[in-house]
């Protein structure tokens, strides 16, 4: 019975321990997880930022064509933001872009920010001939 106590205070003291590392937020996996902005083939997220109230994302055309964005916007579990260009931003193929946008709640600062981007934009082709096109991405950082 005594062998057994023993073990059980043991067990007892390993799990307060690592209940109060779980509590501060060591064993906390999003403070290990890399932050990422990644976006279908054609767009490379160069950089992005998202603070209290405001997303920047920094943009490379490589479709091969230049573009027009007009719109852009990011959805996650608490809310969906975005913005409309007028008039849009130009990107010629393999130039950047920066894309701001405010008015969103990202959260607060520390904490990590999840969502999905959607660029809605206007392809140029010669002749004058424009096509209407969305690409997808999604974002993971903290909020700064």
């Amino acid at each position: 019975m005594e062998f057994l106590m023993t073990y059980g205070w043991a067990i007892l003291v390993v799990l307060a321990a690592i209940g109060a590392l779980a509590y501060f937020g060591v064993l906390n996996p999003s403070k290990f997880l890399p932050e990422k902005c990644l976006m279908e083939t054609g767009f490379t997220c160069i950089s992005s930022k998202v603070e209290v109230g405001k997303i920047t994302l920094l943009i490379s055309n490589g479709l091969g064509k230049s573009i027009d964005v007009y719109a852009v916007s990011i959805k996650n579990p608490q809310a969906t933001c975005g913005a409309t260009y007028s008039p849009a931003v130009s990107i010629v193929t393999g130039e950047q872009a920066v894309l701001n946008w405010s008015g969103c709640s990202n959260g607060n600062v520390g904490e990590s920010f999840k969502g999905n981007i959607q660029i809605d934009y206007t392809e140029r082709n010669p002749g004058g001939f424009m096509i209407n096109k969305s690409a997808a991405g999604d974002i993971a950082v903290k909020v700064q």
